[in-house]
C-alpha cells in the first residue's frame, strides 16, 4: 500500500494553520546565502535512534559543515528555547512539535525562511507566511506499548481504548509521559480533553491517576519500560511502538479505538544578531527529498508525498487514526493545561 495523501488529512491540519494567511507561492529560497561549510547547533526532540539513522546522510552530502545536536523531550527543548529567547544558543531548531513552534514564534524567536524544495510540501504543513516561519516534516500519534508475557502471565484482556485503561485491573500497571516535559504526554492530554471536553477530560484524567504507577519525563520511555518488563502497558507514541515491535520485544502496538491525539513535527530558524549561512543549508536538507524519505521510514504521514509504503505495524489507513485537532488551541492553553496537570498529578513523576 503507497502512503496515504496528506490532502485528505486537511480538515485536521488545516486547524493548524487557523488565524494565519493563506500559504502563497514561496519566495526563491536561492536568494539567501548558504554555505557548505561551517559550524552550527541544532535543537531537536528527534529519537536517538532516528538521529542516527537521518544525520549521517547531511553528513556524507556537506561533510564540511559541523551540526551540533542538542537532543531532548519536547517540553524540555521547548524550555531551553525559551528560557534562551535573549542569547539564542540554537541555530536551527529541527524536529520539535509544531505547538512548540507556534509558541517560540509568538515570542518572536524564529526568523522567516524559505527553504529550497517548499513547494513539494504540502501547504497545510507549513506556516501560513511568506516565507514561512516554520515547516512540517511528520506527524506522530498516541499509541500504546503492551508488554504481551506479562499481560498473560497476569491474564488480563489487551487493551483496545483510552477507556479500557480506567479498568481496575489495570491498577499500578499503567505509565505515561509528564506532558510537561514530554511532547507525547501533551498530545495525549490534550486529546483526552478535546474528545471529552474540559469536565469531562479532567474526571478521566483523575480516574487514569488512579491506575497510574509513574509519569516519565520521556515520550519513548513508557514504551521503553514495557518492552523491558517494568510495567505492562506504556502509553507512547507510534515510531516507539511499532519498532520495539518490529525489533522482538514482546510488544503489542495498540492503537486506540476512540482515536489518537497528534502532533507535527516542523523545522524552523532560530532568529539571532547573525544568521549563520550553514543554518540554512540544513534546513534546505531537512525537508528534501531523501530527507523526506528517511522520515517515510518512520512515520506514515509525512509533510510531502515520497511514494514509499506505510511501515508495517501501523493502522492501513493512519489518517483515520487521528483525532480532530485543534493545535493552535493546543499551543495557546498549554501553559494552563499544564499548570492543572501539575497541581493534580505530579506526585507520581519521576525524579528529574
Amino acid at each position: 500500500m503507497r502512503r496515504l495523501s496528506l490532502f485528505v488529512v486537511v480538515v485536521f491540519v488545516g486547524l493548524l494553520l487557523a488565524g494565519c494567511a493563506p500559504a502563497p507561492t514561496a519566495s526563491p529560497a536561492g536568494s539567501a546565502e548558504k554555505a557548505t561549510s561551517g559550524e552550527i547547533t541544532v535543537y531537536t526532540a528527534l529519537e536517538d535512534d532516528q538521529i542516527a539513522k537521518y544525520l549521517p546522510a547531511f553528513n556524507q552530502k556537506y561533510p564540511n559543515i559541523k551540526v551540533n545536536i542538542v537532543r531532548d523531550s519536547t517540553g524540555i527543548v521547548t524550555a531551553k528555547l525559551l528560557a534562551e529567547k535573549a542569547n539564542p544558543q540554537a541555530d536551527v531548531v529541527w524536529g520539535l512539535a509544531a505547538t512548540s513552534l507556534l509558541i517560540a514564534d509568538k515570542e518572536g524567536m524564529l526568523a522567516p525562511y524559505a527553504p529550497e524544495g517548499l513547494d513539494k510540501i504540502r501547504a497545510n504543513f507549513r506556516d501560513g507566511r511568506n516565507p514561512p516561519h516554520w515547516v512540517g516534516i511528520d506527524t506522530w500519534f498516541s499509541a500504546f506499548c503492551v508488554n504481551t508475557k506479562e499481560l498473560a502471565a497476569k491474564k488480563l484482556a489487551m487493551p483496545t481504548s483510552w477507556e479500557d485503561l480506567l479498568k481496575p485491573e489495570y491498577k499500578g500497571l499503567i505509565v505515561m509521559p509528564n506532558p510537561n516535559s514530554s511532547g507525547t504526554g501533551y498530545l495525549s492530554v490534550s486529546a483526552i480533553l478535546q474528545l471529552k471536553g474540559e469536565a469531562e477530560g479532567w474526571k478521566y484524567l483523575d480516574k487514569l491517576h488512579d491506575n497510574i504507577a509513574l509519569y516519565t519525563h520521556s515520550g519513548s520511555k513508557p514504551c521503553k519500560m514495557a518492552g523491558a518488563g517494568e510495567t505492562v502497558i506504556g502509553i507512547s507514541f507510534d515510531y516507539r511502538a511499532v519498532k520495539q515491535k518490529a525489533d522482538g520485544q514482546p510488544i503489542e502496538a495498540v492503537f486506540p479505538k476512540e482515536g489518537s491525539g497528534w502532533e507535527t513535527e516542523a523545522n524552523a530558524l532560530v532568529k539571532k544578531a547573525s544568521i549563520k549561512p550553514a543554518a540554512r543549508t540544513f534546513l534546505d536538507w531537512a525537508i528534501s527529498t531523501d530527507a523526506m524519505k528517511l522520515y517515510a521510514a518512520s512515520y506514515p504521514i509525512t509533510a510531502a508525498d515520497t511514494g514509499m509504503a506505510i511501515p508495517a505495524g501501523y493502522p492501513a489507513d493512519p489518517i483515520k487514526q487521528l483525532i480532530k485537532n485543534d493545535l493552535v488551541k493546543a499551543a495557546a492553553e498549554r501553559e494552563r493545561i499544564l499548570q492543572e496537570w501539575m497541581k493534580r498529578y505530579d506526585a507520581k513523576s519521576e525524579p528529574k
